[in-house]
This record gives structure tokens, C-alpha cells and sequence, in this order.
């Protein structure tokens, strides 16, 4: 089901996606390096970043309460399978993405039996699928490696990728409206003017957004605000206001089951399969 978290993560990577078009790998569409992740900055590692001319931009719900719009019957809506057009080759603790992307389609890895979903936005690539990755699992407290459209871990004991295409039956049981602000945390004003336009144009030019368990959001601008605190001189922020709607679903059959947990004897010989994850 959709919850609050998956709506924060697609938008965190809309956002980065914008601001590294090539991925986090290469250089910045703004020129300075971009901070992206859900939550609020803490204070020391803000202020040290801004010091070094490091932008932040941050993704979390708004203050205001988030509001019951359900209003659709239950039923359940067959979710179409999309043409698998990505690829990833996997070697023992990284994995490659290739090919070229479309919305419905699920990117994952799994690290040592816990998995790590993405959903595939409209505006990625293999690489920024691969950079959206490697940002989880870092979140996640991992030690990764990576490069172009090419993610590893190389502490992991048991590493594996895969590229699945969305499909099944979802039934939607109840429906929120919810404000989330992204916000952007800048040294000066030319970066804030810089990257304001990036991350707006991205988030504003998108009606609807995929959710890693098959549904979609709608997305609708609500407000934007700028702030230059004068005890804050070296910080200049610009809020985005966003307010989605989304989904909780269950599902018939799982969208898309990007990973199940095996069991494998000394040899790898199959040797059973247990519920999906």
C-alpha cells in the first residue's frame, strides 16, 4: 500500500533526478553540489554544508493535517504490465542498469535479505535509477559504491538486482490529501535563484506520480515562499508547497513482485519458494 514515505521518496527523486540529470556521478544541473533526502536538516551538518557552498533540499510532510478525500467505490483495477524497456546485469556486489525507462516499471536491489525498492519516475534514466538506489542504501547505513548507471555494495554478503514491470489488481480502500514541502536550503541568493527554477519546473510539469505499489498521485502546486533570516545570513531558503493526493491500496496479486526470498542448498540447487517480499 501507499503510505506517506512512498510519496516523500518519489518526490525526493523527482527533485534529484532535476538537479543530476546524468546522476549524482556527474556534475549538477545548477553547477554546485545538491544535498536531496527526505526529513529536515540538522543544524551542524546544514551549517557546515552551506560554509562550503553545498545546497540542501529537503522533502517532508507539511504541518497541515492531512485530510480523508476518499470518495471511490471498491473495486478492483487491473493495473496493465508496461513494456520492459530497462535492463540491469548483476555481478556478484554491484549491479548495471541499461536500456531506457517508462513509468510503471520497479528497480530494486536486495542487500543481505532486506530489499530496496524504486519506482521508476518519468524523467529517469539508468543512471539517475542507479543514483536513486545508491541513495537508499546509503540512508540505509551501507557502504556504496557508485558510478554512472553502475550501484554496489561491496560489504554485502548476499547481493541481487532486478527490473520488473508493474501488473496484477489493486483495489483502493481509502483516499488522503496531504501538504509536503520541499524545501531548499541555499548558501546564497544565486544558487537559490539557480536551483528554484529546476526543482519547480520538475514538480509543476507532473499531474500525476507512480507509487511503488502500482498506484499514482496527483500532484497540485499549493504554495511558494522564500525566507532570508537575518540570524541566518549565510542561508537562503525557497519552500515549495505541494499538496497530494494518493491512495492506500490493497492488492489481488502483487503489482509487481520484485523479489522473492528462496532457499538454495551448498550446491545453489532450488530448493523451495517462500512468500514474496
Amino acid at each position: 500500500m501507499a503510505d506517506q514515505s512512498d510519496v516523500e521518496t518519489a518526490l525526493a527523486a523527482i527533485v534529484a533526478n532535476a538537479l543530476y540529470p546524468n546522476g549524482t556521478a556527474a556534475e549538477s544541473a545548477i553547477g554546485r553540489i545538491c544535498r536531496v533526502y527526505r526529513g529536515y536538516p540538522t543544524a551542524p551538518a546544514l551549517d557546515a554544508d552551506l560554509a562550503a557552498g553545498v545546497m540542501h533540499v529537503s522533502v517532508a510532510v507539511g504541518q497541515a493535517p492531512a485530510r480523508n478525500v476518499t470518495r471511490y467505490p471498491r473495486k478492483w483495477i487491473t493495473v496493465a504490465p508496461v513494456l520492459t524497456v530497462l535492463s540491469v546485469a548483476v555481478s556478484p556486489q554491484s549491479a548495471t542498469f541499461s536500456g531506457a525507462c517508462a513509468v510503471g516499471q520497479l528497480a530494486g536491489v536486495i542487500v543481505n535479505g532486506t530489499a530496496y525498492p524504486y519506482a521508476v519516475q518519468a524523467n529517469d534514466n539508468p543512471a539517475t535509477v542507479a543514483s536513486n538506489l545508491a541513495a537508499m542504501l546509503r540512508t540505509a547505513g551501507w557502504l556504496v559504491e557508485y558510478a554512472g548507471s553502475t550501484v554496489g555494495v561491496p560489504g554485502a554478503e548476499q547481493f541481487t538486482a532486478r527490473v520488473v514491470s508493474g501488473a496484477g489488481a489493486l483495489q483502493e480502500i481509502k483516499r488522503q490529501a496531504q501538504e509536503f514541502k520541499i524545501s531548499m536550503w541555499c548558501p546564497d541568493p544565486a544558487t537559490r535563484d539557480a536551483a528554484a527554477p529546476v526543482v519547480d519546473e520538475a514538480l509543476a510539469g507532473l499531474n500525476f506520480i507512480p507509487l511503488a505499489d502500482g498506484s499514482y498521485a496527483r500532484l497540485i502546486f499549493a504554495n511558494s515562499d522564500a525566507q532570508d533570516g537575518a540570524a541566518d545570513a549565510v542561508l537562503y531558503r525557497r519552500d515549495l508547497t505541494y499538496n497530494v493526493e494518493y491512495p492506500t491500496t490493497i492488492s489481488q496479486v502483487i503489482p509487481a513482485m520484485l523479489f522473492g526470498i528462496a532457499s538454495y542448498t551448498a550446491n545453489a540447487n532450488f530448493v523451495e519458494t517462500l512468500p514474496a517480499t
